[in-house]
C-alpha cells in the first residue's frame, strides 16, 4: 500500500485559519501556549544540541563544535548528530508522557552555529566549526542531516542554522554592534556554509543574530533575510530571533522607536518566532496598520508546518521516530562514539625526539598538574548536557595506568586567580606543584581555559570581556607556571583544554611535546591519556589559526578578511589551519588529473595516492588546497576543496579522488558576484596545507600540480 504525501502546508493553514489575531500571536513567542479548542498543546521552542542534548537533563556530552571540528570527519559528525537526535526523541518522548512542555524539552533543536570563527578573541568560537568556510560548510551539513533524519515525511528533530549572519563579536557590544562588511566578504566568507545548510541539507529552521549587519539588525534585515534567504535560496523554514534580539531594535540599535515598530520591520522582513516576549506588541502593530494580518497568518502556517512535521498532531503509531526507547539515552553505545570522537579530534601540535607515544613500563612515577588537569568543566565546554559519569585527564590517566605507575598531583593554580584558596597567600599552589615534579620522572601539564571565561556574553565569569579574550596568552599564573615547573627539568608533555587557539610560543620554543584537547567531552579525559600512551595515533587537525601574538591581529571590531585566517593572512602563523602530528609517516604519490585543460564549466578529477611508511596504524586527513593564479581581484592565496579521512595499516596504500567542481574554482568579485575566469589554477594535496610553516613543522612537502582552464568567463549561480 503506498503512503499518500502528507500537504502540511494545507493542513497547517487550515488550522491557522481557525485561530483568533491573539491566538495567532501567542503561538509566534518560543514559549508558546496551548490552544486547546483546536487541540494545539502548549509548546516550548528553545532547545539546544550544540554537540549532545543540552540543558534537559542526562546525555551523553560530544566534544565541544570546535573539537568536532578537528576530526575533519563529516561522517563522524554526521553519526554524532544521529545520536544526539535519538537521544533528543528518546527524552522528548518520556517528558511528553509526564506532562513536561517546559524550556529544552522540545524538539526545535537551536544547532548547529555556522558562524565563521574569524578572530580567536571572540569567546563563543568553540561553538562553531572553525575559521574556514569550505570546512564548516560540510560539517555543518552532515551535522543538520545527522539530526533532522532521512524519513521522506517526518522530522527527527529540527535543526536551526545560527547566527544569521556576519556575527562573531565582540559580545559586549552584540546588542547595539553594526557589522560593516563587504559583499565580497559577505558573500566569499560569511554566508557559504548558510547557503549550504539551506540548499544542500535543508535546515528547518534559522536564527538571526543580535547585531546589525551593514546598518539592518539581522532579525530583521530585508537584504539578509528577503533578499537572500528567502529570495534566493528560497528557503521555506522557520525564522526565530536570537533571545531578546527584537528590543534592541528600538533599545540599542535605534532604528525603530517603539515595540511595536520593532516587531514589525521583523515579522514584515520574515522573522517568525521570537526568543522573547516583544512580539506580543504584534496586536498594537496590526491595529495600527504595521503588520498585516496575512503576514502574521504566513509566520503561524510556517511554525506549524515545523511542528507537524514534527509529527506533532499525528498518531505517534504513524510516526517511525516516536517508537526511540527511553534507554536509548545515554546508553554504553553512545559513549564509545562519544570516546572516538574525542580521540580523533586531538591535536598533537609538537613531538620533539619522538617523546610520545610514553612506555608506560618504562615509568615508575608521573606528575600531573594544573588547573585543567582535573576539572569537569574543561571538558564540557558550553551549551552541555549532564553527563552520568565524567573522565577528567587525571582519572584517565589512573586507569590507563592501573595503579602500576605513582601518579602525584597538582593543581599548580588556579584558572584565571592568582589564588586557590581565598585566604591563602598568591600563588599558594606553586611550592606542591615544584615537588611533584621533583618526584616524577616526567609530567602531564594541563592548562588552557574553560567556558567560564570563553563563552556567552552573560554566562562567563569573565566580566571584563564579556566572554571574549582580551588576548591570546595563558590566563592568570598559568604561564608563569609552566616556566617554573619547567625550571625542575623534567619532560614535560603540555595539554591545552580550550575552545580557541593560545598563543604558546614560549611552549612551542620549550616543551617538548604538546597536545591540543579542546573542550572533549565526557570521555575527554580517557582519550586524552590513550594518546599519551600510544594506545592509537593521534590524527586531528586545527580548525583555526595559532597566532604568535595579539599583536598581529587585526581590529577585533572589522570584519573585513584582510588579514584573517589561513586564506588572507600575511604573517606566518605558529600552528598553522589544517596542522597536526602523527604517530607515523604517510607518502603521498603524484597528482594525477583526467584532464590537465578543461573548457569553462567542466569538472576536474583529482587522484592521488597515499601510502603509510611508518609502524604505526592511523588515520590520515587528506586535504585538497586550491589557488587561482591568475585571477582578475584579490582572493584567499589558497581555500581548503577537498578533505578525505583514511585509515591505513602500515605498509597500506590507496587511491582517493577528489572532485573540483565550475563552483570551487570560481572567485568572488568586490560587488559579489561569483564568476569563474579561464586560467591557471595550483592543486595541492597532502596533509597540511601548502605553506612554509606547515611543511617545516610536518617534514613534508605537500604535492601540487596545475589545471589550466580555458574559454571566456561566466557568471555562475552563487
Amino acid at each position: 500500500m503506498s503512503v499518500q504525501p502528507v500537504n502540511f502546508e494545507e493542513r497547517a493553514k487550515h488550522l491557522v485559519s481557525k485561530m483568533t489575531l491573539e491566538e495567532k500571536v501567542n503561538q509566534m513567542v518560543y514559549n508558546a501556549p496551548a490552544i486547546p479548542r483546536l487541540g494545539v498543546s502548549s509548546y516550548n521552542w528553545w532547545n539546544e544540541a550544540l554537540h549532545g542534548v543540552a540543558r534537559a537533563g542526562t546525555a551523553t556530552v560530544f566534544p565541544q563544535a570546535i573539537g568536532m571540528a578537528a576530526t575533519f570527519d563529516k561522517d563522524l559528525i554526521f553519526e554524532i548528530a544521529e545520536v544526539i537526535s535519538f537521544e533528543a526523541r528518546a527524552k522528548y518522548h518520556e517528558s511528553q508522557k509526564h506532562h513536561d512542555h517546559g524550556i529544552y524539552k522540545g524538539l526545535t533543536f537551536w544547532s548547529p552555529n555556522v558562524n565563521i570563527f574569524r578572530d580567536p578573541r571572540w569567546g563563543r568560537g568553540h561553538e562553531t566549526y572553525g575559521e574556514d568556510p569550505y570546512l564548516t560548510g560540510r560539517l555543518a551539513v552532515a551535522f543538520i542531516k545527522g539530526l533532522q533524519g532521512n524519513d521522506p515525511t517526518y522530522l527527527k528533530v529540527a535543526a536551526c542554522a545560527k547566527h544569521f549572519a556576519v556575527h562573531s563579536g565582540p559580545e559586549s557590544e552584540r546588542h547595539s554592534f553594526d557589522a560593516f562588511v563587504s559583499e565580497k566578504d559577505l558573500r566569499e566568507t560569511y554566508l557559504p556554509a548558510f547557503k549550504e545548510c539551506v540548499k544542500e541539507a535543508k535546515v528547518a529552521g534559522v536564527m538571526g543574530a543580535y547585531n546589525r549587519t551593514n546598518g539592518e539588525p539581522c532579525c530583521g534585515s530585508a537584504t539578509l533575510l528577503q533578499k537572500i534567504l528567502r529570495g534566493e535560496w528560497g528557503f521555506t523554514g522557520y525564522i526565530t530571533s536570537d533571545c531578546w534580539a527584537i528590543k534592541d531594535f528600538h533599545e540599542n540599535h535605534m532604528v525603530t522607536r517603539t515595540a511595536p515598530e520593532s516587531v514589525a520591520l521583523a515579522v514584515n522582513n520574515g522573522c517568525d518566532l521570537n526568543c522573547g516576549n516583544m512580539f506580543l506588541n504584534l496586536l498594537i502593530a496590526c491595529r495600527e496598520g504595521l503588520v498585516h494580518e496575512e503576514t502574521i497568518n504566513d509566520a503561524v502556517t510556517r511554525l506549524m508546518v515545523t511542528r507537524m512535521k514534527l509529527g506533532m498532531f499525528d498518531d505517534p503509531e504513524q510516526v517511525s521516530y516516536t517508537a526511540i526507547p527511553f534507554e536509548k539515552n545515554d546508553c554504553e553505545e553512545h559513549r564509545q562514539l562519544a570516546l572516538e570522537a574525542s580521540k580523533k579530534s586531538l591535536v598533537l601540535l609538537k613531538n620533539a625526539e619522538h617523546l610520545l607515544p610514553l612506555d608506560k613500563g618504562q615509568i615508575n612515577s608521573i606528575g600531573v598538574i594544573g588547573p585543567n588537569a582535573n576539572s569537569r568543566e574543561a571538558l564540557i565546554g558550553n551549551y552541555y548536557g549532564t553527563a552520568s559519569r565524567y573522565v577528567t585527564v587525571l582519572e584517565g590517566i589512573n586507569q590507563v595506568l592501573e595503579g602500576k605507575v605513582r601518579i602525584h598531583y597538582s593543581q599548580g593554580c588556579h584558572l584565571y586567580k592568582d589564588k586557590v584558596e581565598g585566604l591563602a597567600d598568591p600563588k599558594d599552589r606553586f611550592s606542591e606543584a615544584i615537588a611533584v615534579a621533583q618526584k616524577s620522572d616526567i609530567v602531564v601539564m594541563c592548562l588552557g581555559l574553560d567556558a567560564s571565561i570563553e563563552g556567552e556574553e552573560g554566562d562567563t565569569s569573565n566580566e571584563y570581556a564579556s566572554g571574549d579574550k582580551k588576548h591570546l596568552n595563558l590566563p592568570g599564573l598559568q604561564e608563569e607556571l609552566l616556566e617554573t615547573v619547567y625550571e625542575v627539568g623534567k619532560p614535560i608533555i603540555l595539554v591545552l583544554l580550550s575552545g580557541s587557539a593560545l598563543a604558546v610560543t614560549w611552549a612551542d620554543d620549550y616543551i617538548p611535546a604538546i597536545i591540543q584537547g579542546w573542550y572533549p567531552g565526557e570521555e575527554g579525559g580517557k582519550a586524552v591519556a590513550s594518546l599519551i600512551f600510544g594506545e592509537y595515533s593521534p590524527s586531528g587537525r586545527l580548525p583555526v589559526t595559532f597566532y604568535r601574538s595579539t599583536e598581529e591581529l587585526p581590529d577585533f571590531r572589522d570584519y573585513s578578511m584582510k588579514n584573517r585566517t589561513y586564506r588572507y593572512m600575511t604573517t606566518e602563523a605558529l600552528y598553522p589551519f589544517g596542522y597536526g602530528l602523527s604517530y607515523t609517516r604517510f607518502e603521498y604519490r603524484e597528482i594525477e588529473l583526467a584532464q590537465s585543460k578543461i573548457q569553462v564549466g567542466e569538472n576536474i578529477i583529482c587522484n592521488v595516492k597515499i601510502k603509510n611508511v611508518g609502524t604505526v596504524a592511523s588515520d590520515e586527513i587528506i586535504q585538497l588546497y586550491l589557488k587561482d593564479v591568475e585571477a582578475s581581484v584579490e582572493i584567499p592565496k589558497w581555500q581548503l576543496r577537498g578533505i578525505q579521512r583514511v585509515f591505513l595499516k602500515p605498509g597500506e596504500e590507496k587511491e582517493l579522488s577528489f572532485l573540483l567542481t565550475p563552483r570551487m574554482m570560481a572567485l568572488i568579485d568586490q560587488k559579489g558576484k561569483c564568476i569563474l575566469e579561464p586560467g591557471l589554477f595550483e592543486i595541492y594535496v597532502g596533509g597540511s596545507q601548502p605553506d612554509e610553516r606547515s611543511q617545516t613543522l610536518t617534514g613534508v612537502r605537500v604535492l601540487k600540480t596545475v589545471a589550466e582552464v580555458v574559454g571566456s568567463s561566466v557568471e555562475l549561480e552563487y
